[in-house]
């Protein structure tokens, strides 16, 4: 598991540092702070490939940009610090053969996904170069039409996509088919909606395809194509789920060597294009699928990025600080500054939104928040003329609902104060 990730000179901070739980790991923060930015870099320090671009370090006078890491291998625990040599325009790399951590899947907000196997990705020994060199490929990167269409470079196909696979797996109702349908139910929103394959269909007449659908709940089939955005994005998560760990387990027999027992799942933004309700309940799905579809005792690491109050509603009966913890990234003075929450239960998302983690001082409109604001400025003094209170009434009445906790506040203050006469 990652254990460690520390950054000089390099990314939104001059220096960040993070000891990550063995668990999950959530990561908030207002936009533009870095978050993506540090899963790329987590990805790095583990597969020793970067996402995109690789990170940029800060220069000046003074600067030594370096990325520190420590993780749990196969071999045990392995630690580095790479500083970045400015005549190469690169991050020094430790040689020789590299360590494994295990299974890392990284999953991007546009939908694009990385996955580094290590019974596929791992460099072997090239005795006739005296070198560890690459005989396979650094990492598997399916930009988001490749997830759906094939991971097909220089002409080698290394996955057929999800279209094609899903119509053969469905055909031959073999294994594979059967881990899909378990993911799919187990990263349904619930049982009562739940994402169920319907029949093989052709969409036009210039695409042959067997094209895959999905029982809607309003009785038609959809085609998977189709589907709506948040659907979309969690069958190609199943689907590439599925699509690792068979593919590693076939990789794995062929070197007679047992399958992986350590997963590291990087996700940006997990809650993206999904319902409340379904935001729900994803955080616990992710963990429950990957021990249904290995069906064995894998340790399995998550960090993911999220802007959701409700998700972290929703973890609060998951959370255990010993193996979970709660990031943020926040703006201090004009320096962005990490830290780790002590976790406290909030109890709702309208308490999270109000927290130290998102900053809002109302759950409410920003009309909302600025007449209450008003209102309780004017609660505070005394000799109130009567022009400037009907004004903020106007206000009030204008932006909160009749339901509002506030009129309670506000009519005990305006009976004490004689306007209602």
């Amino acid at each position: 598991m990652l254990e460690k990730l520390a950054l000089k000179d390099v990314g939104p901070a001059p220096q960040l540092a993070f000891d990550f739980a063995p668990r999950l790991n959530l990561l908030t923060g207002d936009n533009g702070l870095g978050k993506t930015f540090i899963l790329d870099v987590a990805w790095w320090a583990l597969t020793r490939s970067w996402p995109d671009a690789p990170a940029m370090p800060q220069r000046g006078a003074g600067v030594a940009p370096t990325i520190a890491f420590k993780f749990s291998g196969k071999s045990g625990p392995i630690e580095y610090t790479s500083p970045y040599d400015f005549p190469s325009q690169s991050w020094t790399r430790k040689e020789g053969r590299p360590a494994n951590p295990g299974m890392v899947l990284y999953a991007r907000i546009d939908g694009s996904f990385s996955v580094w196997d290590p019974a596929r990705n791992y460099w072997k020994k090239a005795p006739s170069l005296g070198v560890d060199a690459p005989d396979r490929p650094i990492a598997y990167q399916f930009a988001p039409q490749d997830v759906w269409n094939g991971l097909e470079p220089q002409g080698k196909i290394y996955c057929n996509g999800l279209i094609r696979d899903w119509a053969t797996w469905q055909g031959r109702n073999g294994e594979a088919f059967h881990q899909l349908l378990l993911a799919l139910k187990t990263l349904s929103p619930s049982s009562s909606e739940p994402l169920v394959p319907g029949e093989l269909t052709r969409i036009s007449i210039e695409d042959v395809r067997d094209m895959p659908t999905l029982k809607a709940p309003y009785g038609q089939e959809v085609a998977v194509i189709h589907a709506s955005a948040g659907v979309k994005r969690i069958i190609s998560l199943a689907y590439l789920l599925v699509w690792t760990w068979q593919e590693h387990v076939q990789a794995s027999r062929l070197l007679n060597k047992d399958t992986t027992n350590q997963i590291i799942f990087l996700i940006d933004e997990i809650e993206a294009h999904l319902h409340p309700r379904w935001q729900r309940t994803i955080l616990r799905s992710i963990l429950d699928v990957m021990a249904a579809l290995t069906g064995q005792d894998v340790d399995v690491q998550l960090l993911t990025v999220t802007h959701s109050p409700l998700l972290l509603a929703s973890v609060e009966p998951l959370f255990d600080e010993r193996i979970d913890a709660l990031w943020n990234l926040d703006i201090v003075g004009q320096q962005v500054e990490l830290r780790r929450e002590a976790w406290r239960r909030r109890g709702d998302a309208n308490a999270w939104l109000t927290s130290d983690v998102f900053d809002l001082a109302e759950p409410r409109s920003l009309e909302a928040e600025q007449a209450i604001h008003r209102a309780e400025l004017l609660m505070s003094r005394k000799g109130v003329p009567r022009e400037e209170f009907l004004q903020v009434q106007k206000e009030l009445r204008s932006s909160l609902p009749d339901v509002d906790p506030f009129w309670l506040r506000w009519g005990f203050w305006v009976q004490e104060s004689g306007f209602e006469k």
